[in-house]
């Protein structure tokens, strides 16, 4: 990288560095990541070229002020083509744009991931919820394939199927590419059968309840609605098509826990399957009332003043930073002393949805029942279940 930076003593990691056991803190039962320098590449787009470095920075990545963004191209923080420009230079198409900046990522839940089985080519676990799967947005060490290369040294890991970051239960992972691409063939085939349980609110019906309706998933807003046909000659509903089979287990009056299995696989299709029947998940506050905040608005703006002087990390944390968090402030850094990045206040929970069957062809992969799904707690009291869990 260019000179400027060169000199700084940073260590300026990229997606290449794996992430290591040290760089997790545990703290109030959620896990952190130990804020670190990172340089994140992209290449110009069509629609960017044209415009300066710094308004393109300002249009594109809201979750940070203009000045921000001008005081990073004077310190060569922002840099196209590997050189240090100025706050003017308009940007090209395709061109390779770097961006130094020392980066938090957002808190999740505490708990272990649990490896159920693990065989030559396969390793099964346990999901927390809150936790991503892979890579993605502001998530890259606190994620599922993050987790398992820093605290089991398991990786390449290939998933097999995707579980939403607030849901829990079995992820399956290919250890190969080779058997990522038999369990593809599969899935495109419909030769697989997925189970997850759910706790909803209200006395769900009995028997089988199957919600055959289209599912629309609004990307700004990161949620989904159904789509119904209202009869002959009317408009085609949009979305994709989705299908769904329900069986309650039990209830005690006040919520039940259902059995889910998903014909297909959409955004969000079976919690808006279960609000569609009038049994949304009882703590899915996305689907349970009208109020939700959109995905895109999560951690994106900045409440404090922020000094962006061209000045060194500062070697001894900030006095309002906790004695036991360990970390380099970065003067420049937006989230600076917060452990967490701005708008992740970290009392995020999981949803009452929990992975816990896949059967294929020739093998089944199970998860347990989750703690809120035992026929004791759903009211405190024991109950007889309608249908008998299988594991």
């Amino acid at each position: 990288m260019a000179g400027a930076l060169a000199g700084a003593g940073i260590v300026w990691q990229t997606p290449a560095n794996p992430p290591e056991a040290q760089d997790y803190i545990f703290r109030n039962g959620r896990r952190y990541v130990r804020p670190y320098y990172f340089e994140f590449i992209s290449h110009a787009k069509n629609r960017w070229a044209g415009k300066t470095i710094v308004d393109l920075f300002t249009d594109e990545f809201k979750g940070r002020p203009r000045e921000y963004y001008v005081h990073a191209v004077k310190c060569g923080r922002l840099q196209v083509d590997e050189q240090m420009v100025h706050a003017d230079y308009i940007v090209k198409s395709s061109q390779k744009i770097s961006h130094f900046l020392h980066r938090h990522e957002p808190p999740v839940l505490g708990g272990n991931i649990v490896i159920l089985q693990n065989e030559v080519d396969v390793v099964t676990v346990c999901k927390p919820a809150s936790v991503p799967v892979h890579p993605c947005g502001q998530y890259r060490k606190n994620t599922v394939v993050g987790i398992m290369e820093a605290e089991h040294g398991l990786t390449p890991l290939f998933p097999v199927h995707r579980l939403d970051r607030l849901v829990s239960g079995l992820l399956i992972f290919a250890k190969s590419a080779e058997r990522a691409e038999c369990f593809r063939q599969q899935i495109e085939a419909n030769l697989l059968q997925k189970e997850y349980v759910a706790k909803v609110v209200g006395v769900f019906p009995e028997g089988e309840q199957t919600v055959d309706a289209n599912v629309n998933f609004n990307a700004r807003e990161g949620r989904s609605t159904v789509e119904v046909s209202n009869g002959p000659g009317k408009a085609l509903p949009s979305g994709k098509q989705a299908c769904t089979k329900f069986q309650r287990i039990c209830t005690d009056g006040n919520h039940s826990i259902v059995l889910c299995k998903p014909v297909t696989g959409r955004t969000h299709q079976i919690r808006v399957h279960l609000k569609h029947l009038g049994y949304p998940i009882a703590n899915d506050e996305l689907y349970v009332s009208g109020d939700f905040c959109p995905r895109s608005s999560k951690g994106t703006s900045i409440h404090r003043e922020t000094s962006l002087a061209c000045s060194l990390p500062s070697s001894e944390p900030d006095n309002s930073a906790e004695a036991d968090l360990k970390f380099g402030i970065d003067p420049m850094c937006t989230n600076c002393p917060n452990l967490a990045p701005v708008g992740y206040d970290g009392d995020e929970e999981g949803l009452w949805l929990h992975c816990v069957r896949y059967t294929g062809p020739d093998w089944c992969y199970e998860c347990p029942y989750p703690e809120w799904a035992s026929l004791d707690n759903v009211s405190g009291k024991k109950m007889k279940p309608d249908v008998p869990p299988e594991n």
